[in-house]
């Protein structure tokens, strides 16, 4: 790289701070890859096939669900409850050694025509089960939570690859130019296990990655305006670093005449610019009525967290985002879904958590038209144990876990395999996170085959050298 672009490249991040680092990573991500922009087609087009979906809301629960204590009826767990049944040597990935067989301590009852069984946690997810379908025999390669978190975000259990959201991005591109394609919107009591590398582009263009919006602070995107404290700073000022830039672009274009690179650049700093007038109306909650801030859980100090987050993933994709990626629970040992010590008082306060939002989201996004080419995706790193550990908790499970789809072009009220008489282990229907991310793409009009980035003598992809369409819940 010459000096003349590293001196601009720093007088912008100096310059502009975040808002200009939005447009700056626009800007390098277009070097990558030679002044080419990322294709845009047209929605029902797709990239390979014509499209069902438009945009995806994922709903990651950090920490590790217990299938058989929300989703996974087994009855069999009662029958069998208080006998040692299990590994005799500790499995990789548990913290602790198989206990006895632990019933769960909480009510399962059929749910809506499809007859779904839902526990007693879940009470508002439960009337949405005619709108979901199910993969009931999820599994992973690992019971850790850091790369079980990579791998259903990434498809791989090591770091250094791109995550789902940033691979829709390259694949398809934007929506609009005055928002982000793919927004994260992280806990506020901190982000999940890998921190940012779950949002993470790896080797694609540096734009793909997630932008992390803080929904309850002030500034939900940092620097987007400059501090008050600046008197110097305003509109005067925009139109004096404005005119410093054209000249330096006039510079270097004068310089490198056979350079068409140069005006795919400047165009990609309008965003800063238009991110100032868009933004502030979409974070803004205060126009949503008291119906729907109610049906979110706004007015609730339990759900009031998640909630905001999901009435925001709502206004971000109806404004224009593709993937917005809502996150509940950060790393660590409390205040997520990681229930070691007991699920009878863990799992309860986690679940009331998202519930109510949950299903505030699904209706909302259906009274609006929006679930017609909308996906929604709930899932997690792993499950848990139908063993006890120490007296009430679960451990790690990488052998089972529940995961629900919802909206444009699945076949609502249907579920695909099932796991073993206790929970333990997928048996029937076996998916991985490539499925799942194939099944996506395919949604999007992608076939995950196809979508290969070049790097280091490889052709990656998503789903690796794995991965089929999980065409049983599909419309």
């Amino acid at each position: 790289m010459n000096s003349t672009i590293s001196s601009r490249r720093d007088f912008l991040w100096q310059a502009g701070g975040g808002a200009a680092g939005l447009a700056l990573a626009q800007l390098l991500s277009r070097d990558a890859l030679g002044g080419m922009p990322v294709p845009r087609p047209a929605f029902h087009g797709g990239l390979h096939h014509p499209a069902k979906v438009k945009r995806v809301i994922q709903l990651f629960m950090n920490g590790g669900v217990s299938q058989m204590d929300t989703f996974d009826y087994k009855p069999e767990l009662a029958r069998l409850h208080g006998q040692k049944i299990g590994p005799k040597e500790k499995p990789e990935g548990q913290t602790g050694e198989c206990g006895a067989v632990m019933k769960s301590p909480f009510e399962f009852k059929q749910h809506g025509q499809s007859g779904r069984w839902v526990s007693s946690v879940f009470p508002h997810q439960a009337k949405w089960v005619d709108e979901m379908a199910f993969l009931m025999a999820m599994t992973t390669k690992t019971s850790v939570h850091g790369p079980g978190s990579y791998m259903m975000n990434t498809g791989f259990t090591l770091p250094g690859f791109p995550c789902m959201g940033a691979w829709i991005s390259y694949g398809l591109g934007s929506l609009v130019d005055n928002l982000p394609t793919f927004v994260v919107l992280p806990d506020a009591r901190g982000l999940p296990y890998n921190q940012k590398g779950n949002f993470s582009s790896a080797f694609l263009p540096s734009r793909h990655q997630g932008t992390i919006i803080h929904a309850g602070s002030a500034q939900p995107v940092p620097d987007l305006f400059a501090d008050k404290k600046y008197a110097f700073t305003g509109p005067t000022a925009d139109a004096a670093a404005l005119d410093l830039l054209q000249k330096m672009n006039r510079q270097h274009a004068g310089s490198h005449p056979d350079d068409s690179r140069l005006d795919a650049r400047i165009a990609s700093y309008a965003l800063a610019a238009k991110m100032q007038l868009s933004a502030p109306e979409a974070f803004d909650l205060t126009s949503e009525t008291p119906v729907t801030r109610a049906a979110y859980g706004l007015e609730n100090p339990i759900t009031e967290d998640f909630g905001r987050r999901c009435l925001l993933a709502r206004r971000l994709i109806e404004r224009g985002s593709r993937v917005v990626q809502v996150w509940s629970g950060p790393q660590g040992a409390v205040n997520n879904w990681d229930n070691h010590s007991s699920i009878l008082t863990e799992l309860p306060p986690i679940a009331a958590s998202v519930d109510l939002p949950i299903a505030g989201l699904l209706g909302d996004l259906k009274g609006r038209g929006l679930l017609d080419d909308t996906l929604v995706v709930f899932t997690t790193e792993f499950g848990r144990t139908p063993f006890e550990q120490g007296s009430l908790g679960r451990d790690h499970n990488g052998n089972s876990f529940v995961t629900w789809m919802a909206g444009a072009g699945v076949k609502a009220g249907t579920a695909h395999g099932h796991s073993d008489d206790l929970g333990f282990k997928a048996e029937e229907g076996v998916t991985y996170c490539y499925d799942l991310h194939a099944t996506i793409l395919h949604l999007m009009g992608i076939d995950h085959r196809k979508l290969t980035f070049r790097t280091s003598g490889v052709d990656r992809r998503l789903t690796d050298v794995h991965g089929d369409v999980v065409s049983e819940v599909l419309a």
